[in-house]
């Protein structure tokens, strides 16, 4: 059987695949307003976990709610660079395309707002 990748496992690469996942944050950081306000969200999260002294059953719900709205918004954004430079012009196809990849990152954060109401409501009345 053929593989595709016959090069051989390298501590070097490795790395730089770490910084090509660095360099990525980075630039979605840089051009997206949306991740900021996943971010200011993300801190209040956390600041709540604090002061209501959630469980650690609640800590990894809300990590896992916090990171698939992250992980949504990165491949909402990749997906529309993508788009961007496959058809700079108006396209109703891509158009379609884009519009799903938003509904992604829409329903992950309904989501992570209906796992925040479960575990701060009980504790907040």
């Amino acid at each position: 059987m053929k593989t595709n990748n016959p090069k051989p496992f390298s501590i070097n690469d490795r790395i730089k695949s770490f910084g090509y996942a660095l360099q990525g944050l980075k630039s979605f950081f840089k051009t997206q307003h949306n991740a900021w306000i996943h971010v200011a969200a993300t801190v209040v999260v956390i600041v709540a976990g604090f002061v209501f002294k959630v469980s650690l059953m609640e800590w990894i719900a809300l990590s896992f709610a916090i990171a698939l709205v992250f992980i949504s918004e990165l491949f909402n954004t990749a997906i529309e660079f993508l788009c961007d430079k496959i058809s700079p012009e108006l396209d109703p196809r891509i158009k379609l395309v884009k519009d799903i990849s938003a509904a992604a990152v829409l329903i992950a954060a309904i989501v992570a707002v209906v796992v925040g109401a479960i575990v701060f409501v009980p504790k907040v009345f």
